[in-house]
Protein backbone atom coordinates (compact mmCIF):
# COMPACT_ATOMS: atom_id res chain seq x y z
CA UNK A 1 0.00 0.00 0.00
CA UNK A 2 2.82 2.42 0.88
CA UNK A 3 4.53 1.76 -2.44
CA UNK A 4 1.28 2.42 -4.30
CA UNK A 5 0.88 5.74 -2.50
CA UNK A 6 4.51 6.63 -3.25
CA UNK A 7 3.98 5.72 -6.92
CA UNK A 8 0.80 7.79 -7.07
CA UNK A 9 2.52 10.76 -5.45
CA UNK A 10 5.49 10.48 -7.81
CA UNK A 11 3.18 10.23 -10.80
CA UNK A 12 1.23 13.29 -9.73
CA UNK A 13 4.44 15.16 -9.01
CA UNK A 14 5.85 14.19 -12.39
CA UNK A 15 2.61 15.32 -13.98
CA UNK A 16 2.86 18.67 -12.23
CA UNK A 17 6.43 19.15 -13.41
CA UNK A 18 5.44 17.87 -16.84
CA UNK A 19 2.66 20.45 -17.08
CA UNK A 20 5.11 23.22 -16.16
CA UNK A 21 6.83 23.07 -19.57
CA UNK A 22 4.23 21.96 -22.12
CA UNK A 23 6.05 23.42 -25.13
CA UNK A 24 9.82 23.24 -24.77
CA UNK A 25 11.88 25.41 -27.09
CA UNK A 26 14.65 24.21 -29.41
CA UNK A 27 17.36 24.96 -26.83
CA UNK A 28 15.62 22.85 -24.21
CA UNK A 29 15.07 19.97 -26.67
CA UNK A 30 18.75 20.12 -27.69
CA UNK A 31 19.76 20.05 -24.00
CA UNK A 32 17.52 17.01 -23.44
CA UNK A 33 19.02 15.32 -26.51
CA UNK A 34 22.52 15.95 -25.17
CA UNK A 35 21.53 14.54 -21.78
CA UNK A 36 20.12 11.39 -23.38
CA UNK A 37 23.37 10.97 -25.31
CA UNK A 38 25.46 11.52 -22.16
CA UNK A 39 23.29 9.01 -20.27
CA UNK A 40 23.62 6.48 -23.10
CA UNK A 41 19.82 6.21 -23.26
CA UNK A 42 20.03 3.30 -25.71
CA UNK A 43 21.31 1.21 -22.81
CA UNK A 44 18.42 2.41 -20.67
CA UNK A 45 16.10 1.20 -23.46
CA UNK A 46 17.76 -2.22 -23.38
CA UNK A 47 17.37 -2.39 -19.61
CA UNK A 48 13.70 -1.44 -19.89
CA UNK A 49 13.13 -4.08 -22.56
CA UNK A 50 15.01 -6.67 -20.54
CA UNK A 51 13.01 -6.00 -17.38
CA UNK A 52 9.65 -6.10 -19.17
CA UNK A 53 7.45 -9.18 -19.15
CA UNK A 54 6.57 -11.02 -22.35
CA UNK A 55 4.02 -13.66 -23.31
CA UNK A 56 6.71 -16.01 -24.62
CA UNK A 57 10.46 -16.35 -25.02
CA UNK A 58 10.01 -15.82 -28.76
CA UNK A 59 8.31 -12.47 -28.17
CA UNK A 60 11.11 -11.47 -25.77
CA UNK A 61 13.73 -12.34 -28.39
CA UNK A 62 11.86 -10.41 -31.08
CA UNK A 63 11.67 -7.28 -28.89
CA UNK A 64 15.28 -7.54 -27.77
CA UNK A 65 16.41 -7.91 -31.40
CA UNK A 66 14.53 -4.71 -32.30
CA UNK A 67 15.98 -2.80 -29.36
CA UNK A 68 19.55 -4.00 -29.91
CA UNK A 69 19.37 -2.95 -33.57
CA UNK A 70 18.15 0.59 -32.76
CA UNK A 71 20.45 3.41 -33.69
CA UNK A 72 21.38 5.34 -30.52
CA UNK A 73 20.64 8.66 -32.26
CA UNK A 74 17.03 7.56 -32.84
CA UNK A 75 16.60 6.92 -29.12
CA UNK A 76 18.10 10.30 -28.18
CA UNK A 77 15.96 12.16 -30.70
CA UNK A 78 12.70 10.41 -29.82
CA UNK A 79 13.22 10.89 -26.07
CA UNK A 80 14.42 14.52 -26.29
CA UNK A 81 11.04 16.24 -26.55
CA UNK A 82 9.23 14.34 -23.77
CA UNK A 83 12.27 14.68 -21.48
CA UNK A 84 12.59 18.40 -22.28
CA UNK A 85 9.04 18.85 -20.98
CA UNK A 86 10.06 17.41 -17.62
CA UNK A 87 13.04 19.55 -16.62
CA UNK A 88 14.52 23.01 -16.99
CA UNK A 89 17.28 23.73 -19.49
CA UNK A 90 19.64 24.43 -16.59
CA UNK A 91 19.00 21.01 -15.07
CA UNK A 92 19.38 19.26 -18.43
CA UNK A 93 22.69 21.06 -19.06
CA UNK A 94 24.06 20.45 -15.54
CA UNK A 95 23.15 16.75 -15.61
CA UNK A 96 24.73 16.39 -19.06
CA UNK A 97 27.92 17.85 -17.62
CA UNK A 98 27.69 15.40 -14.71
CA UNK A 99 27.24 12.32 -16.92
CA UNK A 100 30.13 13.43 -19.13
CA UNK A 101 32.46 13.70 -16.13
CA UNK A 102 34.69 10.81 -15.11
CA UNK A 103 32.57 10.18 -12.00
CA UNK A 104 29.31 10.33 -13.98
CA UNK A 105 30.72 7.80 -16.45
CA UNK A 106 31.58 5.45 -13.57
CA UNK A 107 28.03 5.83 -12.21
CA UNK A 108 26.62 4.98 -15.64
CA UNK A 109 28.97 2.02 -16.00
CA UNK A 110 27.81 0.64 -12.65
CA UNK A 111 24.17 1.29 -13.55
CA UNK A 112 24.29 -0.51 -16.88
CA UNK A 113 26.87 -3.20 -16.15
CA UNK A 114 26.23 -4.35 -12.60
CA UNK A 115 24.18 -7.38 -11.74
CA UNK A 116 20.90 -7.21 -9.90
CA UNK A 117 21.35 -5.67 -6.46
CA UNK A 118 18.97 -5.34 -3.54
CA UNK A 119 20.67 -2.09 -2.53
CA UNK A 120 22.42 -0.51 -5.52
CA UNK A 121 25.77 1.03 -4.75
CA UNK A 122 27.42 4.04 -6.31
CA UNK A 123 31.15 4.43 -6.82
CA UNK A 124 33.07 6.53 -4.30
CA UNK A 125 33.96 9.96 -5.72
CA UNK A 126 37.45 11.40 -5.46
CA UNK A 127 38.04 14.63 -3.50
CA UNK A 128 37.83 16.73 -6.69
CA UNK A 129 34.63 14.94 -7.74
CA UNK A 130 33.14 15.49 -4.26
CA UNK A 131 33.82 19.20 -4.61
CA UNK A 132 31.94 19.23 -7.94
CA UNK A 133 29.02 17.35 -6.37
CA UNK A 134 28.71 20.00 -3.65
CA UNK A 135 28.23 22.92 -6.04
CA UNK A 136 24.79 24.55 -5.69
CA UNK A 137 24.01 24.26 -9.41
CA UNK A 138 24.61 20.50 -9.34
CA UNK A 139 22.68 20.01 -6.10
CA UNK A 140 19.66 21.84 -7.52
CA UNK A 141 19.86 19.96 -10.84
CA UNK A 142 20.29 16.59 -9.13
CA UNK A 143 17.24 17.22 -6.98
CA UNK A 144 15.09 18.10 -10.02
CA UNK A 145 16.52 15.15 -11.96
CA UNK A 146 15.75 12.68 -9.16
CA UNK A 147 12.22 14.06 -8.85
CA UNK A 148 11.73 13.26 -12.55
CA UNK A 149 13.68 9.99 -12.75
CA UNK A 150 10.56 7.84 -12.66
CA UNK A 151 8.99 9.96 -15.41
CA UNK A 152 12.14 9.50 -17.53
CA UNK A 153 11.85 5.73 -17.16
CA UNK A 154 8.16 5.99 -18.05
CA UNK A 155 9.00 7.91 -21.24
CA UNK A 156 11.57 5.24 -22.08
CA UNK A 157 8.89 2.57 -21.66
CA UNK A 158 6.46 4.58 -23.84
CA UNK A 159 9.14 4.79 -26.54
CA UNK A 160 9.80 1.05 -26.21
CA UNK A 161 6.11 0.31 -26.73
CA UNK A 162 5.95 2.51 -29.83
CA UNK A 163 9.06 0.83 -31.29
CA UNK A 164 7.60 -2.62 -30.60
CA UNK A 165 4.41 -1.56 -32.37
CA UNK A 166 6.43 -0.33 -35.34
CA UNK A 167 5.81 3.40 -34.94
Amino acid sequence: MKSFIAFLAATLLAGAVHAATPNPDATQIKAAHDLMAAMQAEKMMRMTAGMSQYASPAQRKEVMDKVINLQPELVYTRLATPIAKLMSTETLTEMTKFYQSSYGKRVLHDTYNSGAQLYPTVPKPTADEQAELKKPAYIKADKEFKANEQAIHHETFVLLKSIINGK
